[in-house]
């Protein structure tokens, strides 16, 4: 049988299903989860990344050590989770400031630059993301795969940059790649360790980085002997 016009105007009534007991158990979990990882970067910060222990998380939370177990089976599991959180987040933040900049030189530069400005408000994950304070941590393929996309963005900041015009064609390879790491890590190195209450931009170590690009730069001319453009003379 039809249904007649009025019924059809009426509105059906909102939902009111109540979650169910696994999926508050599911949230509650993973706020737990987070709750601990920002304890664990909350101790690196205060006592350095090989600090960190579960029996200082444990009691920040409220809880006896054993009950860590239930989220993390390991010290290790824990920076492994550090370390995967800390990538997320770094390569947005070099996303987003490639996006909103010129393809080329002008992306990589801004990439770079706001790389620089994460790891000085992150110290202690950025450590453990670029450095070794922990001999016996290995992240996991799966926190690791983070980082492979950084290098690829960089990658293609630089394959840019030679069809552009703006480096030599040997710039569009693993090699400048290495020497972008050993250009950025060398600031963040020294800031670091000599100046560590210090912003980015500020003192006597990142204000640098702008020459040092130039170094970079300069590094892989146009007029180099793999570059197919000709000099003016």
């Amino acid at each position: 049988m039809a249904r007649d016009a009025a019924s059809s105007t009426i509105p059906a009534p909102a939902s009111t299903e109540v979650p169910r007991p696994s999926d508050r158990r599911a949230r509650r979990r993973q706020e737990t989860i987070e709750e601990i990882l920002d304890i664990a970067e909350e101790v690196m910060a205060e006592e350095g990344v090989n600090g960190l222990s579960l029996a200082e998380v444990a009691r920040r939370l409220g809880v006896q050590p054993p009950s860590i177990y239930k989220y993390f089976d390991s010290l290790m599991a824990i920076f492994d989770a550090l370390f995967l959180r800390g990538q997320v987040e770094h390569l947005a933040v070099m996303r987003e400031a490639m996006a909103s900049a010129e393809p080329g030189l002008g992306a990589l530069t801004a990439g770079l630059e706001a790389s620089g400005r994460w790891a000085l408000g992150h110290r202690a994950l950025a450590q453990l993301m670029f450095w070794r304070p922990v001999p016996s941590f290995e992240p996991t393929p799966e926190a690791f795969a983070v980082s492979a996309e950084m290098v690829a963005l960089e990658r293609a900041a630089l394959a840019d940059a030679v069809a552009a015009g703006e480096l030599g064609p040997e710039a569009d390879s693993d090699e400048a790649v290495y020497l972008l790491s050993t250009l950025i890590i060398g600031v963040l190195s020294q800031a670091m360790a000599n100046e560590p209450d210090v912003d980015w931009g500020q003192g006597r170590f990142t204000p640098l980085f702008p020459k040092l690009m130039d170094l970079f730069a300069r590094a892989y001319p146009l007029n180099s002997p793999g570059s197919k453009r000709r000099t003016l003379t």
